[in-house]
């Protein structure tokens, strides 16, 4: 069974994923949620992924067991190489944060 926070956030990001959508009908991303994964890799976390595919583009937001008030969001590419990492109060992440990022790592 998915953690609520990782519901939660999945919600979020799902929201942003189709506010940019509309905005951006030319733009394809694909969503996925990796809830058992990492932790078959051994590490205690779970993820979401944003991918552009036509850009090699991706922001992956992370959420480890031992900082459950927090969620890495790192930016970089299809190949799993990371451009930057910031860490962010899960409280604090919105809709209009991650359709940001979205926009700010897609459009240009």
């Amino acid at each position: 069974m998915m953690k609520e926070t990782l519901k939660e956030l999945s919600e979020i990001v799902a929201k942003a994923n189709d506010i940019f959508y509309d905005r951006n009908k030319n733009v394809d991303t694909l969503m996925g949620i990796m809830d058992k994964t990492l932790r078959k890799q051994g590490m205690n976390s779970d993820a979401i992924t944003i991918d552009c595919i036509a850009i090699n583009k991706k922001i992956v937001l992370v959420l480890h067991d031992s900082k459950p008030d927090l969620v890495d969001i790192a930016l970089g590419d299809k190949a799993g190489v990371v451009h930057s990492s910031t860490e962010h109060e899960l409280k604090n992440v919105s809709i209009v944060q991650v359709l940001d990022m979205m926009e700010e790592n897609f459009l240009n």
